[in-house]
């Protein structure tokens, strides 16, 4: 007994086949994601941007407090005189930074880019 595929089968075999390899490959690709990174005097720390974690970082001067919450990071009290990294606000797109420099702490986004427009330029 033979079987024999006529035109319309090899049709539907073959739009069966795509749609199975399209949907793959929209769905299996892997999910960029964009991290914090605090860095001290002594130490490192990495986290999801949209964790929510308190961390007092050692520095020069003192404890630095790095909050991170609502996919936002912020340098929530420093020890330093002129607190411009608590001033600075939060950051929450790659490529974003706060740094208590008399303190020697950074705070950086970086990982995947957001979508949306940043700037026109003309």
């Amino acid at each position: 007994m033979k079987l024999w595929l006529k035109v319309p089968d090899i049709v539907i075999i073959l739009i069966a086949a795509g749609t199975v390899f399209f949907s793959a490959s929209v769905y299996m690709k892997p999910q960029e994601r964009s991290f914090v990174l605090i860095r001290g005097q002594y130490m490192e720390w990495t986290f999801p941007v949209n964790a929510a974690e308190t961390v007092a970082v050692p520095g020069q001067l003192g404890d630095t407090i790095v909050r991170i919450h609502d996919s936002r990071a912020w340098v929530e009290s420093s020890p330093c005189q002129n607190q411009t990294c608590v001033a600075a606000g939060s950051v929450a797109r790659q490529g974003q930074w706060a740094a208590c420099l008399p303190n020697g702490v950074l705070l950086m986004i970086y990982g995947a880019e957001e979508t949306g427009v940043d700037a026109i330029v003309r």
